[in-house]
């Protein structure tokens, strides 16, 4: 598989940890806009924390990532379902962005949200500043200043292949000193920082791990399929538009010569409804309609 989650566990301490490989549902994102590189790149780091995030939840729903600022990347949006189907996008002015911009000049006083919204249940939301030196940096902040398990996060891409490493301590269990637990976490977090970005971009799983972890007992677990996929559909443009009223969606109609055209911003589907299909949809016969989606 090209694009995978895999868990690993430390079985002598209280230290759990996965691992993100994205290459086709990255290259499908990338696929869909001409975005310049930095922006390629921290779009797919964020493609990575999003997969890395899902996999720390026990949840049916969406998890989704989303940094604003008012610097030349204006927005940075992730979604991945708990069925590991991600689908991303980011809004930009060219103009203003340079070979090497980094996370700062991208999104000067940036703020990055991150949201849970499970089928059944009450939506959470928690926000972070985008202070640290990169993405990486920022989520790691987010959870050490949050009362969630203590977490660090490692976030690479380079425009063809996106991946993440993180690590969590768990709670009590095998470990209940205070000060071995702390010393064990600083272990793991010390030989993690040594991971270079062509290692973490260019080694399978059981080698990093090797590399990093020989001399501790480590298992790694079966691979999670991740995959890209967008939620848009027919129906839900068709429910869009029945959300507006029939007077409006028919003054919408008029006001785009005949023909009402809704493009998906994450993957350019473009859905199209002429007076017919209105009509249609205002007499209860459904989105069903003779006009075709075109991309």
């Amino acid at each position: 598989m090209n694009d995978f989650s895999q868990r690993f566990l430390f079985d002598d301490t209280d230290v759990r940890g996965e691992m993100v490989a994205l290459r086709e549902s990255y290259a499908h994102v990338l696929a869909k806009h001409a975005y310049p590189q930095p922006v390629a790149q921290l779009l797919g780091e964020m493609m990575a924390a999003a997969a890395l995030l899902v996999g720390t939840l026990k949840f049916d729903g969406l998890l989704v990532l989303q940094a604003r600022s008012e610097g030349p990347l204006s927005l940075l949006m992730v979604e991945c379902s708990s069925a590991r189907e991600l689908r991303g996008i980011a809004r930009y002015d060219a103009e203003q962005i340079g070979a090497d911009a980094d996370l700062h000049s991208l999104m000067p006083n940036g703020m990055l949200a991150i949201t849970i919204d499970p089928a059944k249940g009450q939506r959470y939301q928690g926000i972070v500043d985008l202070d640290g030196v990169d993405l990486a940096e920022c989520l790691s902040n987010y959870f050490a200043s949050s009362e969630q398990l203590p977490t660090r996060f490692w976030l690479k891409a380079d425009g063809q292949r996106a991946r993440g490493l993180l690590l969590q301590q768990l709670p009590v269990h095998h470990q209940t000193e205070p000060q071995e637990r702390e010393e064990s976490w600083n272990h793991v977090l010390t030989l993690a920082d040594t991971l270079t970005a062509e290692e973490l971009l260019g080694l399978d799983n059981p080698t990093l791990l090797h590399r990093l972890y020989h001399e501790e007992n480590v298992r790694l677990f079966d691979e999670q399929l991740l995959q890209f996929r967008c939620s848009c559909s027919r129906e839900r443009s068709a429910s869009a538009l029945i959300s507006l009223g029939q007077a409006d969606a028919e003054l919408l109609l008029a006001e785009q010569g005949g023909q009402v055209e809704i493009d998906c911003q994450f993957c350019n589907e473009r859905y199209l409804f002429d007076a017919a299909d209105i009509a249609q949809l205002f007499a209860g016969a459904g989105s069903e309609a003779p006009s075709q989606t075109r991309h």
